[in-house]
């Protein structure tokens, strides 16, 4: 009698943790899919096209940085105004505050001047002369260097005011690249780039063909079709910089009387 007992209650011992077990691995499959369906919302957790990515991202700051930048343009024309209403100060005063203005690069500026395009090659671009070696990626696109090097030969050419792209350049602008993507005072541009300058054409022009650099540069322009392009105007606008003046890093040195 107790070995009859023994064996049918032994099962029955043994099936309690199995079901118990089983429960719990229900409960813990249906706690995932709680999770899984309050993280996707509704969206396929799989993919990453909800997510921002870096290029939107940048995007996204690009536009912002000028919106702030025309906010802050209209802000500043407000207290310019406000400053020549109650200033007190004489006409002299006021012209030198204009030229300084001008040589800030603040003001509009408008007079005879020229724009240069530069630009990528063309997709699939091969050696257009003989004897030059098939291009490598870095010889179609358009580098930092190449846009320095037109900024600062149509500086040295005389000119009053550049503008790259829709921007006025001061004192402080760094014109700077990240693979082929401009980035110009907080903002983003790709190509094609426009340097537009203000002065003498005859003169500018001289100093582009006179650089080194941009001479180097004509040879990709041969061998690939590198994009270069210039275009003289009889009348040329350039807008005021309208963005902070604050220095970041640079210090300004205290003078002694």
């Amino acid at each position: 009698m107790s070995n009859s007992d023994d064996s049918s209650a032994g099962p029955r011992r043994r099936a309690r943790p199995v079901r118990l077990l089983t429960a719990a691995v229900f409960a813990l499959a249906g706690l995932i899919f709680v999770t899984s369906f309050n993280t996707s919302k509704g969206t396929n957790i799989r993919t990453d096209a909800s997510l921002l990515k870096l290029s939107d991202l940048i995007r996204e700051r690009s536009e912002s940085n000028a919106e702030l930048e025309q906010s802050t343009g209209l802000v500043r024309s407000r207290v310019d105004a406000l400053a020549e209403r109650d200033d007190g100060r004489t006409k002299a005063e006021d012209a030198k505050m204009a030229a300084l203005q001008a040589a800030a690069g603040t003001e509009e500026l408008s007079g005879k001047g020229l724009t240069v395009t530069l630009n990528d090659a063309p997709p699939n671009a091969t050696a257009r002369i003989p004897n030059v070696p098939e291009p490598q990626p870095n010889d179609l696109v358009i580098h930092q260097q190449d846009l320095q090097a037109v900024v600062n030969a149509l500086w040295r050419g005389g000119a009053a005011g550049i503008q790259v792209m829709d921007q006025r350049l001061i004192s402080t602008s760094a014109v700077r690249c990240v693979g082929n993507t401009l980035i110009l005072q907080g903002r983003v541009y790709s190509p094609p780039y426009k340097i537009s300058a203000v002065g003498d054409p005859g003169a500018l022009r001289k100093a582009l063909a006179a650089s080194p650099a941009l001479q180097n540069y004509q040879l990709y322009v041969n061998a690939y079709g590198l994009g270069w392009k210039v275009d003289e105007h009889k009348a040329l606008t350039l807008p005021g910089y309208s963005g902070t003046v604050d220095l970041h890093y640079a210090k300004p040195v205290a003078t002694t009387p």
